[in-house]
Order: C-alpha cells, then sequence, then structure tokens
C-alpha cells in the first residue's frame, strides 16, 4: 500500500508541476487538487502517518461510542444472531401456550435428587451391574452422584440401590443430607420409592440414571430451573436420524414423524414433588406402565418442558458406550 500511494503522490506532483505556488496554496481555482495532493502525499509519507498515541485515542473513542450504544440497547450482531438461535432451541411438550412465564430460578438447598442405581444392566455383558463398573478410575455412578453432591441447590440425595452398595456412596462423604432406598420390580417402582424418602418441603424431585456420568452441572440447574417454572422438565436433545414408526407384525413402515418435532430424551427429569405424587396415584390407579419419569407427568395432562442437554449425556448400555465415555473423561 505505501508503494502504491508513493507512485500515486509522484503522479500527482507532475500533475501540478508548473502551476504556481500560490495556486497550490490558497488560489481558489486548485483547492480541491491541492487537498487531494496533500492527503495523498500525508499518507505516503510513513513520518506522517498516525502515532500510536494518536491511534490509542481514535481506539478508545471508538470503545466509548460502543459502550454508549450498548447502553441503549444495541448489540452486535453476531450475539443478536446467536440469542435469536438459543430461542429457537426452547420447547415446549403437552403445553397449548408457546409464551413464556417470567424466568423462575430454582431456591439454594431445595432439591431432592433420586439417582437411580439399582439396575442390573444385562445389555453390558459384565459380571457387575454396568453402574459400578470403573470408568476413568472410579465407579461410573460416582460421576454423577457427585455433581449433584456439589451443588449448592441439591439439598439431599437419595440413592435407589440394593444395599451391599450404599458403602460405595458413603465413602464419598458428602456435606448433604444422604438416604437410600430399594430398587422396585420396574424403574417406576424405584422412583416411587425414592420419591417417598424425599423431605417435606423440597422444591423439585430430581431423578437421574446412575449409568449417565457425563451430566453438566450447568445442565441439570438449567432443568431445575424449567422445572420451577413449569412444573416439569427433562433434559433432551434433538434427533439426529430419521425416525420410522414400523408394524411390529409386518415390519412395514406406518409412518415418517417430522425430524424437528422429535427429541431424544435424557434425565435428569425434574418435577415438583406433589404434581409426582398426584402422577403416581393415577398411575398406580389404571395401573399404568411408563418407560420415563415425566410421563407419569404428561398422564395427567400437565406440560412437561424440554430443556436442551448435551450429546455427551448418553446412558452407558454396551461396551462400545463404555469406551466412548472413557474418550470424553480423558
Amino acid at each position: 500500500e505505501e508503494s502504491s500511494l508513493q507512485k500515486e503522490g509522484e503522479a500527482m506532483a507532475r500533475m501540478t508541476r508548473g502551476i504556481p505556488s500560490s495556486a497550490l496554496h490558497g488560489g481558489g481555482v486548485t483547492t480541491g487538487m491541492r487537498s487531494s495532493t496533500n492527503r495523498i502525499i500525508r499518507r505516503s509519507n510513513p513520518s506522517s502517518l498516525p502515532s500510536r498515541c494518536s491511534r490509542t485515542r481514535v481506539k478508545a473513542s471508538h470503545e466509548e461510542a460502543l459502550t454508549k450504544k450498548k447502553a441503549r440497547g444495541w448489540e452486535p450482531r453476531r450475539a443478536w444472531f446467536s440469542s435469536k438461535l438459543a430461542g429457537t432451541r426452547d420447547m415446549h411438550v403437552g403445553s397449548s401456550s408457546g409464551n413464556d412465564l417470567a424466568e423462575v430460578t430454582t431456591p439454594l438447598d431445595s432439591v431432592s435428587v433420586v439417582l437411580l442405581a439399582g439396575g442390573v444392566g444385562k445389555r453390558m455383558g459384565a459380571k457387575l451391574p454396568k453402574q459400578y463398573i470403573q470408568l476413568g478410575g472410579k465407579e461410573i455412578a460416582l460421576y454423577s452422584f457427585e455433581v449433584f453432591a456439589n451443588m449448592d441447590h441439591v439439598g439431599e440425595v437419595i440413592v435407589v440401590c440394593e444395599e451391599e452398595w450404599e458403602s460405595l456412596f458413603k465413602g464419598v462423604g458428602i456435606g448433604k443430607p444422604l438416604k437410600f432406598a430399594r430398587p422396585g420390580k420396574e424403574r417406576q417402582d424405584s422412583c416411587f420409592n425414592g420419591l417417598q424418602m424425599a423431605r417435606e418441603g423440597a422444591s423439585l424431585v430430581a431423578i437421574h440414571d446412575s449409568a449417565r456420568p457425563l451430566l453438566k452441572a450447568e445442565d441439570a440447574l438449567a432443568c431445575f430451573n424449567d422445572a420451577m417454572q413449569y412444573g416439569a422438565a427433562v433434559l433432551a436433545v434433538p434427533v439426529k436420524s430419521t425416525i420410522k414408526e414400523v408394524d411390529k407384525d409386518s415390519m412395514l413402515v406406518v409412518r415418517t414423524p417430522e425430524r424437528a418435532t422429535l427429541w431424544d430424551v435424557q434425565t435428569p427429569q425434574v418435577m415438583k414433588p406433589d404434581l409426582l405424587r398426584k402422577g403416581f396415584d393415577k398411575v398406580k390407579a389404571e395401573d399404568l406402565e411408563v418407560t420415563d419419569d415425566v410421563s407419569i407427568i404428561e398422564q395427567l395432562g400437565e406440560p412437561v418442558r424440554i430443556t436442551v442437554g448435551d450429546y455427551y449425556n448418553i446412558k452407558l448400555t454396551t461396551p462400545e458406550d463404555l469406551q466412548l465415555a472413557e474418550s470424553v473423561l480423558t
């Protein structure tokens, strides 16, 4: 750029050769040319480029102007786009209204966590139940157990497990109440047993699979806040693959649901205790079988909020899942 400007300056100098200096320095008819020539020469001469101090002043002035614009509600295009994108990631399930309520936060020390750790895990093909297999030098169940134990919003942890495994959790030495319940025949029975141990006055009950060791505390907290606001919430991620509904007898495709409406549900699944108890009353009275916890709330016709989770929050079911989890942890 310096070379180009220098050549342009020399060309202009040749053009003005022979013009009286009075014309170049004050003569009205050539004022425009003089102005242009001065600009070029000034930029071409390194010694006449803006100093570091002047550039600093310009930068400071620019930053001051940005600060004032932000104070008036302006935001950078990238931030604006990100906020709009984030807004599209939220969904209602089972709610007739798409209008958001005022944001509600979860009180500290108010959540009763029910950690399901009583499964057998036959598909893992291991001698131990999968949640007690070591991963990275620690039992799988202890990863999420410690996540909840270190959250200020959690007031107690209730582990649903066989008696022989209680010492594993007691050995961690968490700084909040630790309770135990026994597993039931089905998942919903284990959840019910854990719910009976929840303390009176808990704001929420959060049910989590101990075979999901990669849970992030910030995702759990986001789910807590959604449940406080809507009554029930569950972590989930949009499905990536096309899903087919198939007739189980003929194995013929019945239909292809719209992928944009399908979410892969995870845990924790969080709800207000009274709502969950009411749901269990209905499930037991009508002898219903549900495969996840928020389905109990759906049976009441109540809304369940989807909280966008993380694809790494997988349930370890097969040896391949163990390899994936270990690669994430390392």
